[in-house]
C-alpha cells in the first residue's frame, strides 16, 4: 500500500518520519509546508527532494492524488505555556487554512484525504473547548468521521511525559478502527527505575511537572517565551552534580528523532542556533505517536475500546463521531506499551550541563516559597546542592 501525504505546519518533520518508520517505501511524501526559516533548513536536509512550500497562508490546493494530509498546526495559542488566545488566535487559528483548501477539493469533486492532527490537550479545556468544537464543525460539513485520543508519549518507550490530542477524520474509513483497535493500559510504576527524575526548574513556584524516570514535556518556549530545558535530578550524585539537564541531541532522542536531526548550518552564532535548535525539538511532534498511527492506518484493527453516547459540554480525553453523533470513549493514554528506555540510558550523564550556581540558588529560594517538591529527598537534595554551589561566606573578625 502507498500512501501519499502532504504535510502542512511540518516543523522537523517529526509525523513524517515516524510515518516512513512505519510504512517505509509506503509512504510518498508529495508535499512539506513550513514557514519558520530554521525548520525549512532541517526539512530540507533531512527530506530532500521533498516539494517543500512556504506559507500554508499561500498554498491555494493540495495536491491532487494526496491521501493523507498531517496537520500538527501551531499549540502557541491553545497551550498552557503559550498566550492561550484559542483558536481563533493568530498562530493556532492558521488551521482554518487547512479546512478552506479541502473545502476547495469538495467542490471540485476531488476525493477527500484522511486528515492527522495534533496537538495539545489544553485544546479540551480552553475557552470551554472551542478548539475542538471548531475542529468537529467544520470536519463534520465536510463529511468526515472523526476520531481523538488523548495519548502520552511514554506509551511508545520513550522517557518524556507528553500528553497531545491525536485526531484522525476519515470520509473512508472508520477512525476508530486506528485509534482505538489498540489499549494497553498505563505503565505500572514498579516499570520505572528511581535512580533519575525529571522537573522543570524555571518554575518552582507554579509547578514542577514531576516525572519519575522521565523528563517532562519537552516545551519550545516557557512561559515567558524561553526555550529552556527541563532539569534532571540523580538522587546518587554529589551535590554539586545531583541536578542536570539534558543535552539538545538527548531531546532529539527524547522526541524519537536521531541525535543531531536538528544540526544543521543555520549560519547563526553558536549561542542562537543551540537556542534554536531547543525550540525546534520542544515544538516538534513525537516520531513514534505518528509510527504508530501510521501503522494502524496500514492495518485497521477491531475496536477495542468500549464507547458510550455522549451529550456533555466537556471533551472527554477520548472521543468519536459523525454527522452530529458522538461518543465518549473508554481508552486510557497508553494504546501501546514498547519496551521503555529509561531515562539515564538516553540521556549521557557525563556531557549533561549541571545547573549553574545562580540557577539552584534561584530555583532553591522559589522552592521553600511554595509546597511542592514533596519527593522524599528531593528538597533536601536541592539545599545541599545549593549549599555546596553557594558556599556562605565567612568573615574574619580582626
Amino acid at each position: 500500500m502507498t500512501v501519499r501525504m502532504a504535510g502542512l505546519f511540518a516543523g522537523i518533520g517529526g509525523i513524517e518520519l515516524g510515518l516512513r518508520d512505519s510504512l517505509g517505501d509506503g509512504l510518498e511524501t508529495t508535499l512539506l509546508c513550513e514557514w519558520w526559516e530554521p525548520a525549512k533548513q532541517v526539512l530540507g536536509a533531512r527530506f530532500p527532494g521533498a516539494p517543500l512550500h512556504p506559507d500554508v497562508r499561500e498554498l491555494s490546493d493540495l495536491p491532487a492524488d494526496v491521501d493523507l494530509v498531517a496537520a500538527g498546526f501551531p499549540c502557541t495559542d491553545l497551550s498552557q505555556a503559550g498566550r492561550t488566545a484559542g483558536i481563533r488566535g493568530e498562530q493556532s487559528g492558521l488551521v482554518s487554512h487547512v479546512f478552506a483548501m479541502l473545502r476547495k477539493r469538495v467542490r471540485a469533486g476531488l476525493a477527500l484525504p484522511n486528515l492527522l492532527i495534533e496537538n495539545v490537550p489544553n485544546m479540551l479545556s480552553l475557552d470551554r473547548g472551542e478548539a475542538m468544537a471548531y475542529l468537529v464543525e467544520e470536519l463534520e460539513a465536510l463529511g468526515y468521521a472523526w476520531a481523538y485520543r488523548v495519548v502520552d508519549t511514554r506509551a511508545t518507550g520513550l522517557p518524556q511525559r507528553r500528553r497531545r490530542v491525536i485526531l484522525l477524520a476519515s470520509a473512508t474509513l472508520d477512525p476508530k478502527t486506528v485509534l482505538f483497535a489498540d489499549e494497553a493500559g498505563e505503565r505500572p510504576p514498579d516499570a520505572l527505575r528511581d535512580d533519575a527524575f525529571g522537573f522543570y526548574w524555571t518554575e518552582g513556584r507554579g509547578g514542577l511537572g514531576w516525572a519519575p524516570d522521565a523528563v517532562p514535556t519537552l516545551k519550545g518556549g516557557s512561559t515567558v517565551g524561553i526555550a529552556s530545558p527541563p532539569a534532571i535530578w540523580i538522587p546518587d550524585a554529589a551535590p554539586q552534580a545531583a541536578f542536570v539537564t539534558p543535552s539538545v541531541e538527548d531531546a532529539e532522542m527524547l522526541q524519537g528523532f536521531p541525535r543531531g536531526w536538528t544540526d544543521v548550518d543555520f549560519d547563526l552564532a553558536p549561542a542562537r542556533a543551540h537556542g534554536t535548535r531547543w525550540k525546534l525539538v520542544g515544538n516538534a511532534v513525537t516520531t513514534r505517536i505518528a509510527a504508530w498511527v501510521g501503522g494502524r492506518l496500514g492495518e485497521p484493527g477491531e475496536v477495542l475500546c468500549p464507547s458510550v453516547p455522549w451529550t456533555g459540554v466537556r471533551w472527554p480525553t477520548a472521543a468519536a463521531g459523525y454527522d452530529g453523533v458522538r461518543e465518549q470513549i473508554a481508552a486510557s493514554e497508553y494504546p501501546i506499551l514498547e519496551p521503555y528506555q529509561h531515562l539515564l540510558d538516553i540521556v549521557d550523564v557525563a556531557e549533561a550541563r549541571s545547573l549553574s550556581p545562580r540557577a539552584i540558588a534561584g530555583f532553591h529560594n522559589r522552592l521553600r516559597r511554595g509546597n511542592l517538591g514533596k519527593h522524599p529527598g528531593f528538597r533536601d537534595a536541592v539545599a545541599s546542592a545549593d549549599l555546596a554551589l553557594n558556599p556562605p561566606t565567612l568573615f574574619a573578625v580582626s
